[in-house]
């Protein structure tokens, strides 16, 4: 409106915008010119909306993404780091959590993943709060079942992406 109202002050009664002459009374100019700017801006303006929409559509969905991967990333430091460091496995080498070895063990999903994460498998202890036989549970603080999915999704997004550095 502030644009609209300078270029009315600026043009004299008498004027040509785009080869046309104006000769109006100041309202008809003003409305005259807003209606032009409006129909030269449109088209930049819907592109503009067009072009950013999936930024604006798809930024929640990926910040929530970015919190469940650091919610991942610090569970499998509390929790599977000792082991499993950078991926590997210092108790097996056989198991770890690369693709290759994954599914060599036979292990390919994020529910194969949860399910050893809850009940454990070979020397692998279980986490999972109803985890049984006691003997191959942890010993330490069981995980919550949201906590082994957010864990199981981690670690399938790392072994697919080749165990980058945990940050």
């Amino acid at each position: 409106m502030h644009i609209l109202h300078s270029i009315h002050t600026l043009l004299p009664e008498n004027t040509y915008v785009n080869n046309e002459v104006f000769s109006y009374t100041p309202f008809q100019k003003q409305k005259e010119i807003h209606v032009k700017l409006l129909r030269n801006l449109t088209p930049s303006l819907v592109a503009a909306i067009v072009a950013l929409s999936p930024l604006v559509i798809s930024t929640p969905v990926f910040a929530a993404e970015t919190v469940d991967i650091q919610k991942g990333a610090n569970l499998f430091r509390r929790s599977c780091i000792g082991c499993h460091d950078g991926g590997g496995n210092l108790i097996q080498p056989g198991a770890t959590l690369f693709v290759k070895d994954l599914q060599r063990n036979g292990v390919e999903t994020e529910d194969e993943i949860y399910q050893i994460t809850y009940y454990g498998k070979g020397r692998m202890p279980g986490f999972g709060e109803k985890c049984t036989p006691r003997g191959q549970c942890t010993f330490g603080p069981r995980l919550q079942d949201d906590e082994i999915k957010l864990l199981a999704e981690f670690v399938k997004l790392q072994a697919d992406q080749g165990w980058s550095k945990i940050e």
